[in-house]
C-alpha cells in the first residue's frame, strides 16, 4: 500500500497515525501541496481532486479524503467502537472536524506558518470560528478523557491532528485547558508526540 501525503498536514498525518498504530505495511510518498505535485497530470489521474492524502492498495484500487481512508483502514480495530451508538457519535465528531474544525483552525494555522501571514491580518471569521470549535471541545472534554467512550477513537486522531498545532495559526490552547490536558493525553497514548 501506498500513503501520498504531505507531512505539513494533519489530514496526513492521521492517516499515517492510523496506519502505524495497527502495523500496517504502506510506503509514504511524500507530495508537496507546496511544489505543486497534487496538480502533475500523474498525481490527477490517481486523484482528480488534486489532494492529499491519497492512498493506493496493492490492486491499484485508490481512495481519498483523510476521514475515509482511516475509517478503511482501521475497519475491525478498537479505534472504531462496537456499540452501533458509540461509532455513530464517533463518526458525528468527524464529520463536524471536517465541516466545523479544519477549516478554521487548519487554514488560520496553514496562512501563518506556511503562507506568512500575519495573525492579526487572518479573516475574523476563521479566528471566531476556530475559537468557537476550540471552545466546543474544551467542553466536550471537560470530565473525560476522550472523545467517545473510554478509549482513543478515530474521532480523537483525526481532531488532535490540527488541534496539536494550533498556536500555529495563533490560538492559545492555555485558553482551552481540557483540550490542552487532552492533547497530551492523546500523544502520549497514541505515541505521536515526536511527529511534529
Amino acid at each position: 500500500m501506498q500513503i501520498y501525503g504531505d507531512s505539513i498536514s494533519g489530514n496526513c498525518l492521521k492517516v499515517k497515525w492510523t496506519a502505524d498504530l495497527l502495523g500496517i505495511r504502506y510506503d509514504w510518498i511524500e507530495t508537496s501541496v507546496l511544489d505543486g505535485s497534487t496538480r502533475t497530470d500523474a498525481y490527477l489521474a490517481m486523484n482528480p481532486a488534486g489532494q492529499v492524502p491519497l492512498v493506493r492498495y496493492e490492486d491499484g484500487r485508490t481512495l481519498a479524503q483523510s476521514n475515509a481512508i482511516i475509517l478503511s483502514l482501521a475497519e475491525g480495530s478498537a479505534l472504531i467502537p462496537v456499540d452501533g451508538y458509540q461509532r455513530a457519535k464517533m463518526l458525528e465528531w468527524l464529520f463536524w472536524e471536517q465541516y466545523s474544525h479544519e477549516p478554521y483552525v487548519a487554514v488560520a494555522r496553514f496562512q501563518v506558518r506556511y503562507l506568512g501571514k500575519a495573525v492579526a491580518d487572518l479573516d475574523p471569521r476563521i479566528v471566531e470560528r476556530g475559537k468557537g470549535a476550540l471552545k466546543l471541545l474544551d467542553g466536550q472534554l471537560t470530565g473525560r478523557a476522550f472523545l467517545v467512550g473510554d478509549a482513543p477513537t478515530l474521532a480523537d486522531i483525526a481532531l488532535v491532528a490540527y488541534t496539536r498545532v494550533a498556536h500555529e495559526g495563533g490560538f492559545d490552547l492555555s485558553d482551552y485547558p481540557a483540550v490542552k490536558a487532552w492533547v497530551a493525553r492523546v500523544e502520549a497514548g497514541l505515541g505521536i508526540g515526536l511527529t511534529r
